[in-house]
């Protein structure tokens, strides 16, 4: 009752699901991803331990196809089920069981799987491949969404939308560098999820998203001195770094923050929309 893209970006070494439904908080059951492992989306009275199950299997080293083979020889219920897997290296499969709900199908190209059940039609798969397959230069988040959106214009679910999530994980992208998950986005009930979708992986990006050293901005006397008078009009108060530091910290715009000699120029233009 859903539909899903799981891909791998071999230029960044990520992995990622990206999945819509009229189901409640689609993003609790279909998505998982282990980086350096794979990805795996389970869906149509989806059987959640192919999640935890597929990827330990990836991670020991078995392709996509063979996840799919192996997951679906142990399950009675396998005819019911749809799946998307993509392993370490990008080789993916897809498995649709001869009882889901039409329209339900699946295909996969280079570095992803593609499937949807209860749709209007196969358009909604081929849309959200070719969507993917034709925006190679996105991120690999951006490419996902992208996907999704062209999915549901061609016609989605046919019982409608109701939520939708997203999550690409990278070996140390996530937050502080302490974490291998670099998005991890839902919402859980909307009446448009994949426009809502975009916006919070907006918002994300705002906060977490990185600018090449190269674009930063030398902080001269000029620039100390506007950032001094911002910042304590803002009520932060005292020597630079310091008020620097904690009305970054307030903004939750520390990951974008290193000293005070540079300063990226996406936080320079927050603080001077504030």
């Amino acid at each position: 009752m859903t539909y899903s893209l799981v891909a791998y970006d071999s230029a960044a070494s990520q992995w990622g699901v990206a999945t819509q439904s009229k189901f409640l908080a689609v993003g609790s059951v279909v998505p998982w991803a282990r980086a350096g492992a794979g990805a795996v989306a389970t869906q149509s009275y989806a059987n959640p331990s192919y999640g935890p199950d597929g990827l330990a299997l990836l991670a020991a080293g078995h392709s996509a196809t063979d996840v799919v083979e192996m997951l679906m020889r142990a399950d009675t219920g396998r005819d019911h089920r749809q799946l998307g897997v993509v392993d370490a290296q990008g080789g993916a499969a897809t498995f649709t069981g001869s009882a889901c709900l039409e329209w339900a199908g699946g295909r996969t190209g280079v570095g992803y799987a593609a499937q949807g059940n209860i749709l209007v039609s196969g358009d909604t798969v081929d849309a959200m491949a070719e969507t993917f397959e034709a925006a190679g230069a996105l991120p690999l988040a951006d490419r996902l969404v992208a996907a999704l959106a062209a999915a549901q214009t061609a016609g989605g679910d046919r019982r409608g939308q109701q939520s939708a999530a997203l999550l690409v994980v990278e070996q140390g992208g996530g937050y502080a560098g302490l974490s291998d998950v670099l998005v991890d986005l839902r919402v859980d009930d909307h009446p448009t999820p994949i426009a809502e979708l975009d916006r919070l992986l907006r918002q994300h990006q705002l906060l977490f998203g990185t600018t090449p050293a190269s674009e930063w901005i030398t902080v001269d006397a000029d620039l100390a001195a506007e950032l001094t008078a911002r910042l304590t009009s803002l009520g932060y108060t005292g020597q630079l770094a310091d008020a620097f530091t904690r009305w970054a910290g307030t903004e939750n715009l520390e990951e974008r923050v290193d000293g005070v000699a540079r300063i990226d120029p996406v936080v320079l233009a927050e603080l001077r929309a504030r």
